[in-house]
């Protein structure tokens, strides 16, 4: 077992109580819902059946994606029977086509973080040997159908990207997507991984002496430029990535810009803004390993970021349990990304 699984062994029980106990309480509750008139006033339990915990419609989904990603690598240090009555409780196959028809009335609703992160969750099921997860992925079906559809009508006509720190940066909803999008080709249907090659391609495929150095943003939990290095580090060859790299972030083996090295501080966790912060910390881990493992042996850059990433998760791992709620209602899943990339 890989130094990661070990630690993430250590601490999964911790993160499913907090995760089964997030998606599971409806309220407080940031619905996002367009109402169509005054008597369109729905519980996020009638908008969401599956997914009306955690805050919000995408922490839900993020907290049953690393709810299942445990279940995957780390079933023994889990108390299986809650988690999987929490699953079947939801994953059922009427609440998920109930989510898939709110996408269909709401076409724009969640992009592209929230699309990106259900076709995550829904790939997550591929390759699973547990008897339950042909009926999870039996049941996801039609969501992820839908929110395919949706990312091949959007790339086509979005002629610029979203570069912020937030839920509607486009570079990250497309990561996300992207390992669905594979295995879709590698089944015969090529067209969202094409559409997002492409997108990225013109996007981002130019860019130099990215302005790094103005990051964080007081309420990121995500970094602008490494959501766009994550994507290129998954669209590209390995030669023409790090040529894209040495581009678009010159100083980097030099440790700049610093504020880029430098984890993120979060003084108030009770601010759900602020509290924004402990995930960039864990996302810039994330991606300083993704782009640590693209680099040749020897590169000056490749130590310098596993350093950073290894400090950036010590400042925010700790708070994923016995937090604030502002905290707890999602940050499990950034943790489990990092120690399972």
């Amino acid at each position: 077992m890989s130094p990661d699984l070990v630690d993430l062994r250590h601490v999964a029980a911790a993160y499913e109580d907090t995760i089964v106990e997030a998606v599971q309480r409806e309220y407080p509750n940031a619905t996002q819902h367009v109402m169509r008139g005054p008597d369109d006033r729905p519980t996020p339990r009638d908008l969401h059946p599956a997914f009306y915990g955690c805050f919000d419609w995408h922490s839900a989904v993020i907290m049953h994606w690393a709810l299942i990603r445990l279940l995957r690598l780390v079933p023994e240090a889990l108390d299986i029977d809650q988690a999987y009555a929490v699953l079947d409780a939801h994953l059922t196959a009427d609440h998920l086509a109930r989510e898939a028809d709110y996408f269909t009335l709401r076409p724009g609703f969640e992009r592209p973080y929230g699309w990106g992160w259900a076709l995550t969750l829904t790939h997550e099921f591929e390759g699973w040997g547990e008897p339950r997860a042909a009926g999870y992925r039996a049941a996801m079906a039609p969501l992820s159908a839908v929110l395919t559809d949706r990312f091949l009508k959007w790339l086509p006509v979005a002629t610029y990207p979203v570069r912020v720190g937030l839920h509607a940066n486009s570079a990250f909803g497309l990561s996300r997507a992207l390992p669905w999008a594979r295995h879709l080709a590698d089944h015969g249907d090529p067209q969202l991984l094409n559409a997002i090659v492409h997108a990225a391609d013109r996007w981002y495929r130019g860019d130099v002496d990215y302005p790094a150095h103005l990051e964080p943003g007081g309420s990121d939990f995500l970094s602008p430029a490494l959501a766009e290095a994550e994507l290129m580090a998954g669209v590209l060859e390995p030669v023409a990535f790090v040529d894209w790299l040495d581009r678009f972030l010159p100083g980097l083996a030099h440790g700049q810009p610093a504020t880029l090295f430098r984890p993120a501080l979060v003084v108030d966790a009770a601010d759900g803004q602020t509290a924004h912060l402990h995930g960039l910390n864990l996302y810039r881990a994330f991606v300083f390993r993704r782009i640590a493992d693209a680099l040749k042996a020897g590169d000056a850059r490749h130590d310098l970021l596993l350093a950073s990433a290894d400090e950036h998760a010590h400042a925010s791992l700790g708070a994923v349990t016995g937090s604030d709620y502002m905290v707890e209602h999602w940050l499990a899943a950034y943790a489990v990304l990092y120690m399972t990339a």
